[in-house]
């Protein structure tokens, strides 16, 4: 399972390239209000050695530090993404850690861009909205249609509502970016309710859908891939109706 200092990198990522990575968790545990089946962090359970979250001034200090030795060392970096251990937004400091983060960013890689990955749970915080409105690519995770077919994927801790989150994610008006897992095993697949989840991403009508499948060891045994081909084919309508898709396999 993976562990992540508060930042680290840069790696390469199959959807934002030299990523250069900030943690808003426990960097030898894990907090977050999912416990998908197929995260690369393991289970909740076994990431609760750990509860200390870094406070804005942290994050500063790292981002900093980091920022400064790969621009000396003449490193590239084409997204500073706040992903980790975790879900980013349940760090009380996440919105006065996005304003640094793009003060920085203007400072040391003004060409980077300030990419979250979101399970979008905390949309409906005035303060949440206000900070990924101000990013570049605010990524945020719908890997299912209903309440319950998010129940089998990503086990959500506490009460989940796909309807309010349609809800929350309107406010976007369209302009963020549509992440979804494509997996099957276990008794399910994302097959069985793709035109059920198309009918939302015309509802919301983001301005990019990024379609990716599994690529590290899961928690949970028995899941497997699509292919790119098989995710091609699942979305086609979507792309004959001029839907912008991203299709990592």
């Amino acid at each position: 399972m993976m562990r992540e200092t508060t930042v680290f990198g840069p790696i390469f990522s199959r959807r934002l390239g030299s990523s250069l990575g900030i943690n808003l968790l426990p960097e030898k545990g894990k907090l977050c209000n999912f416990d998908c089946i197929y995260c690369e962090c393991g289970w909740n359970a076994d990431g609760r050695g750990d509860r200390k979250l870094p406070c804005a001034e942290d994050v500063r200090k790292a981002l900093e530090a980091k920022l400064s030795a790969c621009r000396e060392a003449g490193t590239p970096i084409d997204s500073i993404t706040f992903s980790g251990d975790g879900e980013p937004t349940l760090n009380p400091d996440f919105p006065a850690i996005i304003d640094l983060t793009l003060a920085l960013r203007d400072r040391y890689y003004p060409s980077a861009k300030v990419s979250v990955l979101s399970n979008a749970t905390k949309v409906w915080r005035e303060e949440v909205f206000q900070a990924l409105r101000k990013v570049d690519n605010p990524i945020l995770k719908l890997d299912g249609p209903s309440d319950a077919a998010v129940a089998q994927v990503n086990r959500p801790v506490g009460a989940y509502h796909v309807a309010d989150i349609v809800r929350d994610l309107s406010r976007f008006e369209g302009d963020f970016v549509l992440q979804t897992m494509f997996l099957r095993g276990n008794g399910f697949e994302t097959a069985d309710w793709v035109e059920d989840w198309m009918a939302i991403v015309r509802t919301l009508r983001p301005r990019e859908v990024m379609v990716y499948t599994i690529d590290r060891e899961t928690p949970m045994k028995g899941l497997r891939k699509y292919t790119p081909d098989e995710m091609r084919a699942l979305v086609q309508p979507l792309l004959d109706e001029g839907f912008q898709i991203q299709i990592k396999g």
